[in-house]
């Protein structure tokens, strides 16, 4: 459909679930030129490491409460995902996280990590950065354009925006984000 990344959800909790049996075969089957990304959440070390070595993805997305230590332990391309909660300080993460590959912003839930469907004030992100930024958190194909304007970010993130059901990708949808989101950009 066009996307620039596809991400394989391995996190139990989430509708999206995909196990690393599923993971490797549908990383096996997208397009050389599209970024495998594999989301993860409060996932331990050896795991960690087990997804790196068998998916082989692109990059890692650290989507929990891990620490910038955590992250980059595993010396691999990743994105850690922020939740935006009233204080998160984005200046300290940025830093704290300057070697990641980008920081992607998404809407704040407690107890829940992404996929919420909620989306956040875009005005609280920085338009002059030092970090690539990834938008995510409530996006849908009739609000990406908007949220391209606002924001200005380097990729977009969406799931739950482009599905019919829980898990389940309307293409049409798809097709129209991405549309948008690149006629946006």
């Amino acid at each position: 459909a066009g996307a620039d990344a596809l991400g394989l959800v391995i996190y139990r909790k989430s509708s999206r679930y995909v196990d690393i049996r599923q993971a490797i075969a549908i990383r096996a089957a997208i397009a050389s030129d599209v970024l495998c990304v594999v989301l993860l959440v409060n996932a331990d070390k050896e795991f960690v490491k087990q997804v790196i070595a068998e998916v082989k993805p692109d990059l890692l997305q650290f989507h929990g409460d891990e620490s910038a230590d955590f992250c980059q332990q595993f010396d691999f391309p990743y994105i850690r995902a922020l939740r935006m909660r009233d204080d998160l300080n984005i200046a300290a993460e940025a830093k704290a996280h300057k070697p990641a590959h980008s920081l992607l912003f998404d809407a704040w839930h407690p107890g829940q990590y992404g996929g919420t469907g909620e989306s956040f004030d875009w005005a609280r992100l920085p338009r002059e950065r030092s970090f690539n930024l990834i938008l995510a958190g409530g996006l849908t194909p009739d609000n990406v354009a908007e949220s391209v304007a606002v924001v200005a970010p380097d990729m977009v993130d969406v799931s739950g925006g482009v599905e019919s059901a829980p898990g389940i990708k309307d293409p049409q949808k798809v097709r129209d984000f991405i549309q948008r989101a690149k006629a946006a950009g």
